[in-house]
């Protein structure tokens, strides 16, 4: 480590691990070995979740730069670990478990430079199950409504970022296998760049963590907090005009065909709809206050780059 102490690191690799004994030491040395041919100053940062078996140490001999959680902690909390700890200019996020080949790095990399944020798509050919290629689609399909533009693969852990936007959505990115969504949408919907970089994901050594219902409802629920975090009104103007037009209808259909009264029930639909849209633009109007002051820490600290 000492020759990547006396330069300035170009690339940290950061890698969660729970348990991945038997792949973590050889997708070291391919990461390692593919760094080298680039010709990039580099460290290979394993996270070690809390990991029972020899993962630390098979990672150790590897020659990897190891953090060790005390207990498991989730995938995403094994990532901010990680990006805390990275000193390279931009950061190559990877599973240890086989399925991200380390020979893909470097196309990855090679988009970095105009774009902030490079993902690594899992082509249509990659060996998953019916239903989770399923909830794959639903997922990109809203996420692509939320961000105003076409996401390829929301789920992918596989990716390049710049280290100064990673460690600005650091905080917000939750603890679990989510954390990808996450940092795909704050990346969108703050103005950042993003690519995606097909790549053939070969089928994974062990046993996968991700349970699909109960991580799946977990995405959804992750959809729907950074959209009402970053986009309000992509949730509250549909909900409000649903419940309006819920309102508006039964109460006509109770007047023309039921021949009875309008009724209460029409009435508070309509009403808590106009709560509601209200609520979203108080939301919105929060959103850009978070946004300015997002704008005023990355001047703050390219100003402070400067001097």
């Amino acid at each position: 480590m000492t020759h990547l102490q006396e330069e300035a690191i170009s690339v940290s690799v950061i890698m969660p691990a729970y348990e991945e004994e038997q792949a973590i030491g050889g997708i070291v040395e391919r990461v390692r070995k593919v760094m080298e041919q680039l010709g990039l100053s580099h460290e290979i940062i394993v996270v070690n979740d809390g990991s029972r078996d020899q993962t630390a140490q098979a990672a150790l001999e590897a020659g990897a730069r190891v953090c060790t959680h005390p207990y498991n902690m989730g995938n995403g909390a094994a990532v901010k670990t990680g990006i805390r700890h990275a000193m390279g200019d931009s950061i190559v996020l990877m599973d240890a478990d086989g399925q991200h080949p380390p020979e893909e790095i470097p196309r990855l990399l090679e988009k970095l430079g105009p774009y902030d944020l490079v993902v690594g798509a899992r082509s249509t050919g990659t060996k998953a199950s019916m239903h989770r290629n399923f909830a794959n689609a639903v997922y990109n399909r809203l996420a692509s409504y939320v961000s105003d533009r076409k996401i390829e693969d929301l789920t992918s852990g596989f990716r390049a970022v710049k280290t100064s936007i990673a460690k600005e959505f650091v905080n917000i990115l939750p603890n679990t296998f989510s954390y990808p969504t996450t940092l795909t949408l704050a990346v969108v919907r703050t103005g950042y760049s993003l690519v995606y970089v097909p790549f053939a994901a070969p089928a994974r050594e062990g046993k996968s963590k991700i349970k699909i219902f109960r991580d799946g409802a977990r995405f959804f629920l992750i959809i729907l907090k950074i959209a009402t975090l970053f986009a309000p009104l992509k949730i509250f103007l549909p909900a409000s005009l649903l419940m309006f037009l819920t309102g508006m209808g039964y109460g006509l259909f109770k007047i023309f065909v039921l021949h009875t009264r309008y009724g209460p029930t029409s009435a508070m639909l309509m009403t808590i709809a106009v709560v509601v849209f209200l609520m979203g633009l108080i939301s919105e109007q929060v959103t850009q206050l978070r946004f300015d002051q997002i704008g005023r820490v990355i001047y703050s600290q390219k100003a402070d780059d400067e001097k």
